[in-house]
């Protein structure tokens, strides 16, 4: 059995990781850790997790958890994961990061987008991007994933086609929506209940660090720049991810042909739709897929994309990672 660690067990994506690890016939979960850590377990933390695992949290050292594991989850937040994952990659076991420390190109990006330099400059521009869509050839052998973002998981995947074949113009608008639990589980102001209930809400409106993940990936996969225009809103629900993507086309290609691209690129992967109806949030929530459907409006193609922002745009797509690298079928535990 692969023993699987869970680095920062108290959060959503934590939680979820932990579900379909438990599901998986091949994984054992063989530990939790947080510096929360205090004599409970698991499944204390998780309630959902009840009679699935009698796991005790720990707060366990990066030597000792590789120590007992042979691939370690880390959802812990940005800038404090990176110093852990290198101790956990040093002692030998391999990672699957789903913060955003390793995602980026640079460490120019990185200062620019989180404000700070990067603890392990090193790896960046070397690390696989975990969207097995676009780099599955880079998963087997590596020691460490970079687990895409929510947000740029609902862009990359249906802009990356297209600008591959030449068919957009290079400004393009992304409007998304997301769920609360996009935000994590820690109390703050803008999530609690009577902040969101009953409203919408734009934040960090032309700010948001994901525009320049979404920018610098389909960059590294297509060696073509977009100018992305990017706005998150919060809605009041739990989880899913609906992303609006308007684009020019070049040389009159049509909503047909935009349609076509996507449908043939895809047409093998096990986790992206092409689907003829408009994409939501209900029909994909608590799943790894990702439906995208096309739509004419005028000079405009309109891109519609849903995905589960827990699952497709975190621990799903870390254990579809997780399958590539140790050779298991890619859909164990997904599907």
């Amino acid at each position: 059995m692969l023993r699987a660690a869970i680095v920062g067990c108290s959060g959503y994506t934590a939680l979820e990781a932990a579900l379909l690890l438990s599901a998986h016939p091949e994984v054992k979960i063989s530990a939790a850790t947080s510096r929360q850590a205090d004599g409970s377990t698991l499944a204390d933390m998780h309630p959902r997790l009840t009679g699935k695992t009698t796991l005790p949290v720990e707060n366990l050292s990066p030597a000792e958890i590789a120590e007992r594991s042979d691939v370690a989850f880390c959802c812990l937040p940005h800038a404090a994961s990176a110093p852990i994952v290198s101790a956990i990659l040093d002692a030998g076991c391999r990672v699957i990061d789903l913060s955003a420390d390793y995602r980026l190109s640079t460490p120019s990006l990185y200062e620019h987008w989180y404000g700070e330099q990067h603890p392990d400059p090193g790896r960046l521009g070397q690390t696989p991007y975990g969207m097995p869509e676009l780099f599955r050839d880079r998963l087997a052998d590596t020691n460490l994933v970079a687990n895409p973002g929510c947000y740029p998981t609902s862009a990359i995947v249906p802009l990356t086609p297209l600008v591959r074949e030449n068919l957009v113009e290079s400004q393009v608008i992304v409007d998304s929506k997301s769920g609360v639990s996009g935000a994590g589980r820690s109390p703050k102001l803008g999530t609690l209940y009577c902040e969101t209930n009953e409203s919408i809400s734009p934040y960090s409106v032309g700010t948001h660090r994901h525009q320049g993940e979404m920018v610098d990936i389909i960059e590294r996969s297509t060696s073509t720049k977009l100018d992305i225009i990017f706005t998150p809103h919060l809605v009041p629900m739990h989880r899913g991810i609906l992303s609006t993507i308007y684009v020019r086309t070049k040389g009159g290609a049509t909503a047909n042909q935009i349609r076509e691209c996507l449908a043939t690129a895809y047409q093998d992967e096990p986790f992206v739709r092409v689907v003829p109806h408009l994409p939501a949030t209900r029909y994909v929530s608590g799943t790894n897929y990702c439906d995208i459907s096309v739509r004419e409006n005028g000079d405009w193609v309109i891109i519609l994309c849903a995905i589960d922002n827990l699952i497709k745009g975190a621990s799903g797509a870390a254990v579809q990672c997780m399958n590539l690298m140790f050779e298991f079928d890619e859909t164990t535990a997904l599907l």
